[in-house]
């Protein structure tokens, strides 16, 4: 049964122009793994299909240990400039903490 990733980690988010950055930090180091095989660029990216238009990176810090995504979005024309309501990197990071995590190994 999948948990909300907001369960295991937590998120930091920052947003420039046309890019949001969202960093995953586990609450415990033991679940980086689970972090590792589930949360993908590719999860990412289709969980936030609906805000971002671009690719999504994904970087991995394994001595923090943390994952951090680099998301190419549109939303407008970035946050400084779009007319849409809060399109910052905060909300997508907590979008991103209810992507639906497997503890198992399927």
């Amino acid at each position: 049964m999948p948990v909300p990733l907001r369960e295991l980690a937590h998120c930091r988010a920052g947003d420039k122009g046309n890019l949001a950055t969202l960093s995953v930090f586990p609450y415990d180091d033991a679940l980086f793994g689970v972090l590792l095989r589930e949360v993908t660029a590719e999860r990412v990216r289709g969980h936030l299909a609906e805000w971002l238009d671009g690719e999504v990176r994904r970087y991995e810090l394994p001595h923090l240990p943390a994952l951090q995504f680099v998301c190419e979005r549109t939303s407008g024309a970035g946050v400084t400039t779009s007319l849409e309501l809060d399109t910052h990197g905060k909300t997508l990071g907590t979008l991103l903490l209810s992507l639906p995590v497997h503890l198992g190994h399927g």
